[in-house]
């Protein structure tokens, strides 16, 4: 596929002038052409104004018909794939068995939308109606519904080239609930996304729907970004990525003159806790999966483990076989230089912490942006105390902290932020005596998993990936599974509506022909 490295504004291509750069292979740092030009005001404002024109219409198309365009997407995608393993690679570092899976996942959760459109059901169709001889006043008839909110903005992730990018779980959910969406597509793979892009576009047309049902658009993060969630066209935004993008997305598009939602994925350090007979019966298992769940994706997934708790006396034969693993393991190439710089000066912060200790860390290999495996280890005292050592470090580094006694775990765990997950080791003896633990990481995380690893999310209906602030914006929402959906629609009730002007669903014949909650 040739790649021409403008927009796609609707149906069309963009003509801008000034560049938005060219991608870069982290592992030798070489650019990839083509330069891919930045998209101009007037563009933006046109893939706005499409998208704005196009929620008239396909706010109310049929499940079946959004289902057709979501496998139609899928369809697409995976006609592209070898232009997809040819290309990503290139400009992610990541291997093709990557590439081949990870478009496996966003094909599998589009056609898992479509399933859920097609059946209907998500609306959440109620109706009560009326009863004119109720006594002492009649009850009027009141039908609601799920409605979407309008046109979408997403912006690509870094670490997810394609599932949570241009066709990934954001843009899937919003065309799923009837938003036209724009993607701001990341400056690290800028070839990915205009493959991916132009299968979508294809889908739209091949599908005869509005062409503003999506576009892509490039530039930088600051100036589209901030230009695309302050467009009044723009009721939402999907986002994933650094603490700082996502709250300058939030305090921006709550200063607009009609403030919208911000759905942002933003940090998690995704804290384990191995309990004291789990660790004596199973620790070099544990040591091996919590080495596995460290250093997959080069520590480059939102959930891998960046903070494991053990007990002061199971920790040794833990720690003895985590460090070797670690010792002797190679460093990764990350995704881009920005990541990788970041993640050395995580690295360096823990490393001059006064109350921190290097437990081991990997060697390193001569390509580019080389992230080394690092554990450290701390007290839980010393963790309680100090204060900083909840920030993220985004990459294949964890903090191993001994606590002395339950209430003290208990206190380490009071003093953090939401998290994305957190996981409990135990045998079932130790669960069972362990459940007002369990119910404080309720409290942190919208994931809690039990004898196993965080790293892993199964695209599924009850799959949550998202948790209190600041691992999001909101921690009410997911952006991983049918749930999804949700954050781009708004409850809408009708009362003693015209049978002609109510939604299919809502309908007295339901000829949507789907399962409501009727009074």
């Amino acid at each position: 596929m040739t790649l021409q490295g403008v927009s796609i504004i609707g149906s069309r291509r963009g003509q801008g002038s000034n560049s938005a750069g060219k991608s870069i292979n982290p592992t030798n740092n070489e650019v990839i052409d083509p330069d891919y030009a930045a998209v101009t005001p007037e563009e933006l404002d046109m893939a706005a104004s499409l998208a704005a024109e196009a929620f008239k219409t396909y706010r109310d198309t049929s499940g079946e018909k959004k289902a057709e365009f979501l496998r139609a997407i899928a369809s697409n995608i995976e006609a592209c794939i070898e232009d997809l393993v040819v290309r990503m690679p290139l400009e992610t570092g990541l291997p093709e068995m990557r590439v081949r899976g990870e478009s496996g996942r966003t094909c599998g959760q589009l056609r898992m939308f479509a399933d859920l459109v097609e059946e209907g059901s998500w609306v959440d169709a109620r109706i009560d109606r009326a009863q004119l001889d109720r006594q002492p006043l009649p009850k009027v008839d009141t039908r609601s519904m799920l409605r979407p909110l309008g046109p979408v903005a997403v912006f690509a992730a870094s670490n997810f080239p394609l599932a949570f990018s241009t066709a990934g779980g954001d843009t899937a959910s919003a065309l799923a609930a009837g938003c036209p969406v724009i993607v701001k597509a990341h400056s690290s793979h800028l070839g990915t996304a205009e493959i991916v892009g132009l299968a979508i576009q294809k889908a739209v047309a091949d599908c005869a729907l509005p062409e503003g049902i999506f576009s892509l658009v490039y530039g930088s993060g600051r100036r589209v970004g901030q230009a695309l969630v302050s467009h009044p066209a723009i009721k939402a935004v999907g986002f994933t990525g650094s603490y700082t993008g996502g709250r300058n997305l939030m305090d921006l598009a709550a200063a607009r003159p009609e403030p919208i939602p911000v759905y942002a994925e933003m940090s998690a350090i995704n804290p384990v806790v191995i309990l004291p007979e789990a660790a004596a019966a199973n620790g070099a298992t544990l040591a091996e999966g919590l080495f596995g769940s460290l250093t997959l994706g080069v520590g480059q997934f939102c959930t891998n483990p960046g903070l494991v708790f053990i007990h002061v006396d199971a920790v040794e034969g833990i720690a003895v076989k985590l460090g070797e693993l670690v010792s002797a393991s190679s460093s990764g190439t990350m995704l881009n230089s920005s990541i990788c710089q970041a993640y050395g000066a995580g690295l360096e912060r823990l490393k001059n912490h006064a109350q921190v200790q290097i437990l081991a860390e990997g060697l390193c290999g001569d390509q580019g942006n080389q992230a080394i495996p690092t554990v450290f280890q701390t007290t839980a005292a010393d963790f309680i105390s100090s204060g900083n050592l909840t920030e993220e470090v985004f990459g294949p580094a964890t903090l191993l902290v001994t606590y002395t006694s339950d209430e003290e775990l208990i206190r380490s765990f009071r003093s953090l932020g939401g998290q994305l997950t957190a996981s409990l080791h135990g045998t079932n003896s130790e669960l069972a005596e362990h459940v007002r633990l369990a119910r404080v990481l309720e409290d942190r995380a919208g994931r809690v998993v039990f004898n196993g690893f965080p790293t892993g999310v199964e695209v599924c209906a009850s799959m949550v990936h998202g948790g209190p602030f600041p691992s999001t914006s909101d921690g009410r929402s997911t952006s991983v599974g049918t749930m999804a959906i949700g954050r781009f629609t708004r409850a809408v009730c009708y009362q003693d509506c015209p049978d002609v002007i109510l939604p299919d669903e809502l309908k007295d014949a339901n000829p949507a022909g789907i399962q409501r909650s009727e009074v």
